[in-house]
């Protein structure tokens, strides 16, 4: 497997005896499919058995081929990435599909359009083809995301092919008073690290559940987190009293259409953060790409600020930094959610959570497109609770209304 550079591995030695990700790439313009191509066949973990030039061409191949993964152009002639999405899906519920297009505001509101209708990702294309043959940040991405979502197909639909490592139960040793784990049942083999393609994960072991209501609530999410986001949040209509503050890894106009879909969809007031803003309860704030989204205080007020540090965990946005400034502000009253995502970036943040009082809630594994995020904080041993994603948003809603500790 060629290594790239600037961002983390997807792929494992697991690769070797597992065959390689079928993928097919839909785009109008000959040149670029061919650079795709190049680029993903330049990995040893995948393969692109198809290329076509427009929608209604994908839909036909779908039908003879058997794929884990489409990457799909936004703008073709005949039938667009849009139309032809759907019907895609509904020939093959197991395919995952990235949506590809170049950074407008029109294709942001696109893509995320097209997430709500039953695609799996997106990536952002570089605006030229000058652009797109030096550009290794996006081709290392494109590589990663294809790997995450073909592990996930095949996961979803083992008639594609073997995964690296199969969804199996995972242990939870339950918590119990003073702390400590609960043995576990008698019968139950011992939690051992499980290989995963996207990170190597161990056993998980939940914590004691503070007894705290939160002061704000915190959620840190990738790939699939758009997703995972309207369906946590559409939990709060009606109103929260708490600050919710948000770090999805999203490129800069993304954040921003984000924001714009979540308030329509989740009738929560939501909007990216601004520089020196108030933080106030009720609202929903997004981190903007490309910048770091902390919180301070000063004079009694939590403020805002954005800055330009140097990424972490491959990510800026990211969530770590975010975590860090609630904590001082804030203390053992946060609530940090964990949802689906690639990387393991809030585990070290989660810790500095769970060390002030505060709690940590994970996404569990089948409810997610990458246990990637979730799973480091999961068998990091910071989570209190380990849920599906659709039981996440009452959890959230629940804790936060309940009776001050």
């Amino acid at each position: 497997m060629n290594d790239i550079p600037g961002r983390p591995q997807a792929a494992s030695s697991a690769a070797s005896t597992t065959e390689p990700y079928r993928v097919m790439v839909v785009d109008d313009s000959a040149v670029i499919r061919g650079l795709l191509t190049r680029t993903l066949e330049g990995d040893g973990t995948i393969r692109v058995v198809a290329s076509v030039a427009n929608g209604q061409m994908a839909i036909n191949t779908l039908q003879r081929q058997t794929l884990d993964v489409i990457v799909l152009d936004i703008e073709m002639p005949v039938m667009d990435g849009l139309t032809a999405l759907p019907q895609l899906i509904a020939a093959d519920p197991a395919v995952k599909v990235i949506m590809a297009s170049t950074l407008t505001a029109k294709n942001a509101d696109i893509s995320l359009r097209a997430l709500r209708a039953g695609a799996s990702d997106y990536v952002t294309k570089p605006s030229s083809t000058r652009e797109l043959t030096g550009a290794e940040s996006f081709k290392a991405e494109l590589v990663s995301k294809v790997q995450a979502l073909g592990e996930a197909a095949r996961r979803a639909d083992p008639s594609k092919g073997t995964p690296s490592r199969p969804l199996a139960p995972r242990p939870v040793v339950a918590p119990v008073p003073g702390g400590a784990p609960a043995p576990a049942p008698a019968g139950t083999a011992a939690p051992s690290p499980i290989r995963s393609r996207l990170l190597d994960h161990g056993p998980v072991v939940l914590r004691p559940a503070p007894d705290i209501r939160p002061d704000i609530i915190a959620i840190g999410s990738s790939t699939g987190g758009p997703q995972a986001l309207f369906e946590v949040m559409a939990n709060f209509r009606g109103g929260l009293h708490q600050p919710i503050v948000i770090t999805q890894h999203m490129p800069a106009t993304f954040t921003t259409i984000l924001a714009e879909h979540i308030t329509r969809q989740c009738g929560i007031e939501c909007a990216e953060a601004k520089d020196g803003e108030p933080i106030v309860g009720g609202r929903a704030y997004v981190a903007p790409g490309d910048n770091h989204f902390l919180l301070v205080s000063r004079n009694g007020v939590t403020t805002a600020q954005l800055t330009k540090d140097p990424p972490e965990n491959f990510c800026r946005p990211a969530v770590d930094p975010m975590l860090r400034s609630i904590v001082k502000i804030y203390g053992r009253k946060v609530l940090a959610v964990i949802l689906t995502g690639m990387g393991h970036d809030g585990r070290s943040g989660c810790d500095q959570v769970v060390q002030a009082g505060g709690m940590v809630v994970g996404q569990d594994e089948a409810s997610s497109v990458v246990w990637g995020m979730p799973g480091a904080v999961a068998t990091a041993g910071l989570c209190s609770s380990i849920l599906p994603l659709k039981e996440i948003g009452p959890f959230i809603r629940k804790i936060a209304l309940r009776t001050a500790a």
